[in-house]
């Protein structure tokens, strides 16, 4: 096995998308998509692979974030597990069959889905948008319709889903750290459909690096995980030290200007 000096670079990629997980409270797609998008580009890895490569790395690495999160919610009394029971079945269904999706798309109009997605992300926190509680939580068929959106959209951007999660149970009228607790749990789910979808459909594709699964990238997976794991509580303790407000702000310019870093590397 031999190793490359770009490895330097996932451990640090870790600390960062450690660090705002526990802070902010995100999976960490958003950094992680653009940021290992311009890292394989950098490395050489085949153009058309790219983006499935860090979609897939994304997902891998979100399952490790995800548990610590969810641990540490529902011991805080957070998650709503009869919400998460209800949605789970779609969440996994949505997840799973976009990785079909995004495995048959080229990597430029990936990357501009992405990009357009995260635009909304940043927005959805620059401008605080709340939505007005409005309604009550819709029935298990309802719910599993729910489940299918908002994992099938996460699978193509690579994200834990609550950036749509919780915006959708804060309108049903589910309390916001319930809200946000029970998006926890539910990037768990997300996370391994999506990474079980980009692992079967990277399988057979050509052209994918050495050491890697599917579309799974092993050396960047093991040491962005490694180094999160312990940056993510430090994250968490200062979020009731800092003004989250203004740090919400700050994170959404760097996800606009990584975005656009990635185009820039796909396209130039």
């Amino acid at each position: 096995m031999h190793f490359d000096v770009w490895w330097l670079s996932y451990p640090a990629l870790g600390a960062v998308v450690g660090f705002f997980a526990g802070l902010l409270g995100v999976g960490g797609g958003g950094i992680m998509v653009p940021v290992l998008t311009s890292l394989f580009i950098a490395q050489g890895f085949p153009a058309n692979a790219v983006v499935h490569l860090a979609l897939g790395t994304s997902m891998a690495a979100i399952v490790v974030t995800s548990m610590s999160s969810l641990r540490a919610h529902h011991n805080h009394g957070a998650v709503r597990w009869e919400i998460v029971r209800f949605i789970t079945p779609g969440i996994l269904l949505g997840t799973f069959g976009a990785t079909f999706i995004a495995s048959r798309v080229a990597s430029a109009p990936l990357a501009i889905f992405f990009v357009c997605f995260m635009g909304y992300v940043s927005l959805q926190m620059l401008v605080n948008v709340k939505p007005k509680p409005s309604r009550e939580l819709p029935g298990p068929l309802g719910m599993g319709a729910v489940g299918v959106g908002i994992g099938g959209v996460s699978a193509l951007v690579a994200i834990g889903g609550g950036s749509l999660s919780v915006p959708f149970m804060t309108w049903c009228n589910i309390k916001v750290h319930n809200a946000i607790g029970t998006s926890a749990a539910i990037g768990l789910p997300i996370a391994l459909a999506g990474t079980l979808g980009y692992l079967v459909n990277g399988w057979s594709a050509a052209g994918t690096p050495e050491y890697s699964l599917g579309f799974v990238y092993l050396p960047a997976l093991v040491l962005v995980s490694a180094v999160s794991m312990f940056t993510a509580p430090l994250g968490a303790k200062l979020a009731h030290r800092l003004p989250v407000a203004t740090l919400k702000k700050i994170f959404a310019g760097v996800l606009m200007l990584l975005s656009a870093k990635m185009l820039h590397s796909i396209f130039y």
